[in-house]
């Protein structure tokens, strides 16, 4: 009997690896940090995209507005931040 079960292992041992050990003794592998960190991201990046679909379609423009101002944005290729103003001489003279 203890014969054949050696034979048994030695003929299955090729096809036994790490896991399978692993979950004999009731352990697993541990996840490297982005198995980790990728489902967190994806749901991330979901959230922004839905975020940002909510916020266009709430906008207090019309469609043709809001579609307008995003082409002239994009056209531009500036992030629709407000450009910077020159002081005046009297905000200038103020912060001195």
């Amino acid at each position: 009997m203890e014969r054949t079960m050696w034979r048994h292992l030695r003929k299955n041992l090729p096809d036994v690896d790490k896991d399978d050990l692993l979950e004999l003794i009731g352990l697993e592998s541990r996840r490297s940090t982005a198995e980790k960190m990728m489902p967190s991201l994806a749901l991330f990046g979901a959230g922004v995209l839905l975020g940002v679909g909510l916020g266009l379609m709430l906008a207090p423009k019309t469609g043709v507005e809001l579609r307008h101002d995003l082409r002239d944005r994009l056209a531009k290729g500036h992030n629709g931040a407000p450009e910077p103003k020159a002081k005046s001489t009297a905000e200038a003279a103020r912060t001195a």
